[in-house]
């Protein structure tokens, strides 16, 4: 029998309740089922590329014929790409 978990009036209490407690005493993780939080931003982090300016020049014709931002467009592209190696391997 696992531990009833507690009510959380915020966030807050529920992360500092996390950080002092065993979750395997309160959640059965082999009874758990993998889910996936389509609606979900994912963080992101400025980065900083140099590009040769005729790709990014063809870039931009790219993905104005896509009518996106090219910075859209290549974060496109390189998920594409990403996928495709993974899968590769």
């Amino acid at each position: 029998m696992k531990k009833r978990l507690p009510e959380f009036k915020n966030e807050d209490q529920e992360r500092e309740f996390w950080a002092s407690h065993d979750s395997t005493e309160y959640i059965n993780w082999k009874e758990a089922e993998r889910i996936t939080f389509a609606n979900l931003k994912p963080s992101v982090k400025k980065i900083s590329l140099r590009l040769p300016e005729s790709m990014l020049e063809e870039l931009k014709l790219l993905a104005n014929k896509r009518d996106v931002p090219y910075q859209s467009l290549m974060k496109i592209f390189l998920a594409e790409r990403i996928k495709k190696e993974l899968e590769s391997l």
